[in-house]
């Protein structure tokens, strides 16, 4: 007998569009095309093999893909156009076939609608991401040009002066840093009368290295120092020598290359104070000296901008004298560094713009820095001067030390102690915390 087929399947669906949820059965033999029928047989009373009747109920495009067998192309009709079957032949036609929850004959969407609908679902899937990324763009731009006429506008504002040497680069990022006191008949300074020239009452090594922790090392004004076969105190090697020579005695005594030399005068410092609205300054000591203006009570105080620069002229009352001045310095700029990058102040546009033209109008640069030198340093001055710096002065070896060529008490450094301190500050290598003198 012939095979039965099997499970004869109600509908008027071909095959190939038999929506995913119906249940499939195999084909049968009258389903296919002549082209693709499978040669079913039966014997017959003589046992001899006979080929079935072949049948071709569906026209071949509408034909189930048989394994091993590549799909005929599909006919063209009268009008050139060919019949599409699902998959791949639907996407070279163009046309678009949505699948319905039933048995009913899939529906295509044809020509304009079909590009239509596409583009839409792209369009949609798109436009999140197209505007998160345009207004990231934007804000960039901004922030660009915001950052780029603040630096122009503060490069316009500086002074320069030729204060830079040739020495040979080295490792580490490093700030000469000078406290001008000009004279200028303020509290605490006398005038050109009295003491003829200015003095650097105020000189500090800002070191950044590559890795590991910044540091801020005071020298003391009255440090011993000999140029040219004539003694003097190093805070009077600018005024008589230039700043040049200045600049090349802490090279000397450092052992690195100073980068970047930044001057400020002493009646700066009262206006920066202001424009942030005052620091909080620390003495242990009751205080009042005439000479600096200064009258403390022992204990934290918020200081105005005033008693700032009093509180950093101030010596005569201390017992430590120079070095304990040298220490209320770096208080008083450690505080201004700490408040001056704070929230408080950077995200308030009237008072970042006050302490813009406070400092801006009391600082001289080297003939090589520019505004962009100074927001480093301020970072490497707040970062050494946190709980992860090195602070302190140099190492020394007698505090009163008088040579023969009668310029009084100088303050003799210990070279040896001062070059090895200097090697590891500007390798990173050396722990934080307070080093050198008292």
């Amino acid at each position: 007998m012939a095979q039965e087929p099997l499970d004869n399947m109600s509908g008027s669906n071909p095959p190939s569009f038999i929506p995913s949820g119906a249940p499939r059965r195999r084909p049968s033999s009258q389903d296919a095309p002549q082209s693709f029928q499978p040669k079913s047989t039966h014997r017959t009373s003589g046992g001899a093999r006979q080929s079935a009747p072949q049948s071709s109920s569906l026209p071949p495009s509408f034909s189930p893909i048989a394994a091993n067998h590549s799909p005929s192309p599909a006919p063209r009709t009268a009008g050139g156009r060919h019949h599409a079957a699902g998959g791949a032949d639907a996407a070279h036609t163009g046309i678009t076939y949505r699948t319905s929850s039933n048995n009913s004959p899939a529906k295509p969407l044809h020509g304009r609608n079909a590009g239509t609908a596409a583009t839409s679902l792209a369009r949609h899937r798109r436009h999140p991401r197209n505007r998160l990324l345009t207004a990231l763009a934007v804000i960039v731009v901004v922030a660009l040009l915001l950052a780029f006429g603040l630096i122009s506008w503060a490069n316009g504002q500086l002074n320069h002066k030729t204060m830079l040497t040739s020495a040979a680069n080295t490792p580490a990022s490093t700030w000469l840093i000078l406290g001008s006191d000009q004279r200028d008949g303020t509290s605490g300074t006398g005038s050109s009368k009295d003491i003829p020239g200015s003095r650097t009452d105020s000189i500090l090594v800002l070191t950044k290295p590559k890795t590991g922790h910044s540091s801020l090392i005071s020298i003391p004004r009255d440090s011993f120092v000999n140029i040219n076969g004539q003694d003097m105190k190093i805070n009077a090697v600018a005024s008589q020598v230039g700043y040049k020579a200045l600049t090349g005695q802490v090279e000397s005594i450092t052992g690195m290359k100073i980068d970047h030399v930044v001057q400020v005068g002493f009646g700066g410092v009262e206006k920066v104070v202001d424009a942030i609205g005052g620091v909080e300054l620390c003495y242990d000591s009751t205080v009042n000296d005439v000479l600096s203006g200064l009258n403390w009570k022992a204990g934290c105080h918020q200081a105005n901008g005033a008693t700032a620069l009093a509180f950093s002229r101030m010596r005569y009352s201390d017992p430590t004298g120079d070095i304990g001045r040298a220490k209320r310095q770096r208080q008083v700029l450690s505080a201004v560094a700490k408040k001056a990058t704070s929230p408080q102040v950077l995200l308030n546009p009237m008072t970042t713009k006050k302490l813009a033209e406070a400092g801006l109008s009391s600082l001289t640069v080297d003939e090589k820095s520019g505004a962009f030198d100074l927001a480093q340093m301020a970072l490497a001055f707040k970062s050494a001067s946190g709980d992860s710096g090195v602070t302190g002065s140099l190492y020394y070896t007698d505090i009163d030390y008088r040579p023969a060529s009668g310029i009084g008490s100088c303050i003799l450094l210990d070279g040896a102690r001062n070059t090895e301190l200097f090697k590891q500050l500007q390798s990173g290598t050396h722990d934080p915390g307070t080093v050198g003198g008292l």
